[in-house]
C-alpha cells in the first residue's frame, strides 16, 4: 500500500522528535507535518490543503497547552478532516470516553508496542476504529457489570470535583443550577458508595474513572 502521511500533534518537542525518528525509520510512515496542539494542527491542515497535500492519520495527543485533543479531534472530524487517533499517557475512562464520542479514530497509550501503533495507523486511514482489549472492555456496558457505572455527566462533575471546584463553580461551569449538581452528587456518591466529595474523589481516581 502507499506510504501513510500522519501529522503528529503534542506539545512535548522531544516526544514528536522520539515519535517521528520511531514512525519514519522502523514504521516506514511519512511525518507530513507537527503540530504543538489543536489550534495549530487545524491551521496546519489547511495550509496543506492549500498546497494540495492530504494527511491521512493525525496522532493526537490529549492534554497539551492550548487547544486540547478531545477539541481539536471534534474540529477535525466537523471539517470532513483526516481520522485522528488519540496517543496519550492517559487512561481513565472520562479521558477515553470523550475521545471516542469526539469522533477519535482509536485511542492508543503511548507504552503501546511499536507494531501495535503502525497497525493501528494503517486502520484508522482504512476507515476503521482502533481500541485495544482492555479499553474496549472498559467502555462496554456489558463487560463492566461488576464496575462502577457513572454517566457522562458524572464523570465530568466528578473531574470538577477533584479539581476542587464548589457547588456553585460547578454549577456555573456546567450551566445548571445547584440544586441540580446536589441531586448528581447524591447519585454519585450512591454509585461509588461513598458519603462525601474525599471519599467520591479517591473512589473515582482509584477505579480509573477519572485521572
Amino acid at each position: 500500500m502507499p506510504q501513510l502521511k500522519i501529522m503528529l500533534v503534542d506539545d512535548h518537542p522531544v516526544v514528536r522528535a522520539g515519535l517521528r525518528a520511531v514512525l519514519t525509520e522502523q514504521g516506514g510512515l511519512t511525518v507530513l507535518a507537527e503540530a504543538a496542539d489543536g489550534a495549530a494542527a487545524l491551521a496546519q491542515l489547511e495550509r496543506l490543503e492549500t498546497l494540495g497535500e492530504k494527511v491521512d492519520v493525525v496522532l493526537m495527543d490529549l492534554q497539551m497547552d492550548g487547544m486540547d485533543g478531545v477539541s481539536a479531534t471534534t474540529r477535525i472530524r466537523a471539517l470532513g478532516g483526516p481520522p485522528v487517533l488519540i496517543l496519550t499517557t492517559y487512561d481513565s475512562d472520562a479521558d477515553i470516553r470523550a475521545a471516542l464520542d469526539a469522533g477519535a479514530a482509536g485511542y492508543l497509550l503511548k507504552d503501546a508496542p511499536l507494531p501495535d501503533v503502525l497497525a493501528a495507523v494503517e486502520a484508522a486511514a482504512a476507515g476503521k476504529q482502533v481500541i485495544s482489549a482492555d479499553i474496549a472492555a472498559r467502555i462496554n456496558p456489558e463487560t463492566r457489570a461488576n464496575t462502577t457505572e457513572l454517566s457522562p455527566r458524572e464523570l465530568e462533575l466528578v473531574q470538577l470535583l477533584a479539581r476542587g471546584q464548589t457547588n456553585k463553580e460547578i454549577a456555573a461551569e456546567l450551566f445548571i443550577s445547584q440544586s441540580t449538581v446536589k441531586t448528581h452528587l447524591i447519585h454519585i456518591y450512591d454509585k461509588l458508595a461513598v458519603d462525601n466529595r474525599t471519599a467520591a474523589i479517591d473512589r473515582a481516581r482509584a477505579n480509573r474513572l477519572i485521572r
